[in-house]
């Protein structure tokens, strides 16, 4: 069973607790994609949408968003580190070290035999910001997504589509033609940088917070830039 831990389009969570019940009846391996919503975790505020994550069996989470750490610093964590490694773990002739009864290293929990060293930037990061700086991006970023909202919301020809629930921000500005418009001009005009995507079958524009740095002030500038955007192009 796979659940989710903010929906990349969203930010919604799944009843974790529930859906962990439902696994362990029926004698299922539950897994979590926490792609970025499993550090909500770390913030007191945001905290109660991943109740439950502790009982899955395994966990999937980015570094590259709300820790601000390099692109591809992902991790994948296991309850239960012999099947991790029973599914992970090769062998081959040249390498060393590989003898029965061997202690388990690095090396055994990874399908990469040569990487580069992600595992410094991630301590370097929690070393750094600490429990308390990590909990304050997360909700910094939150505070920022609800502005987003707000502002947008307020705006004639915009309406927010989602609940805004952790940092992901739909906006509804028109059909799909005229979203890929505003889309491309807001691109172009570089005050902020902004996807779309599709959500129930409709093309909305997607606004993700996750930079430590994004206050009020970028909050209001990109507002105002995509407002001026949809004026320019509807």
């Amino acid at each position: 069973m796979c659940a989710q831990a903010g929906n990349v389009n969203t930010g919604a969570c799944d009843d974790l607790r529930a859906i962990a019940a439902a696994t362990r009846e029926h004698g299922a391996w539950l897994h979590v994609d926490g792609a970025f919503g499993l550090w909500a975790a770390a913030c007191p505020r945001t905290a109660p949408l991943v109740d439950g994550v502790e009982l899955a069996d395994s966990w999937g989470c980015d570094g590259h968003k709300w820790l601000n750490v390099p692109y591809d610093s992902g991790y994948a964590l296991c309850a239960h580190p012999e099947v991790h490694v029973e599914a992970m773990t090769y062998t081959a002739a040249y390498l060393s070290g590989q003898v029965e009864g061997r202690a388990f290293g690095g090396g055994d929990f990874t399908i990469e035999s040569s990487r580069r060293a992600r595992g410094f930037a991630t301590w370097a990061a929690l070393r750094s910001l600490g429990r308390s700086g990590v909990a304050g991006i997360v909700d910094r970023c939150c505070r920022m997504a609800e502005r987003f909202a707000e502002r947008l919301d307020a705006l004639d020809g915009f309406e927010v589509a989602n609940d805004v629930v952790l940092n992901q921000v739909l906006v509804r500005v028109g059909d799909e033609e005229l979203t890929g418009r505003v889309e491309r001009r807001v691109q172009e005009d570089g005050t902020c940088w902004l996807g779309a995507t599709t959500w129930r079958g409709e093309r909305l524009l997607r606004i993700s917070v996750s930079n430590w740095s994004t206050g009020e002030t970028d909050v209001d500038a990109s507002a105002a830039a995509i407002r001026r955007a949809r004026a320019a192009v509807a």
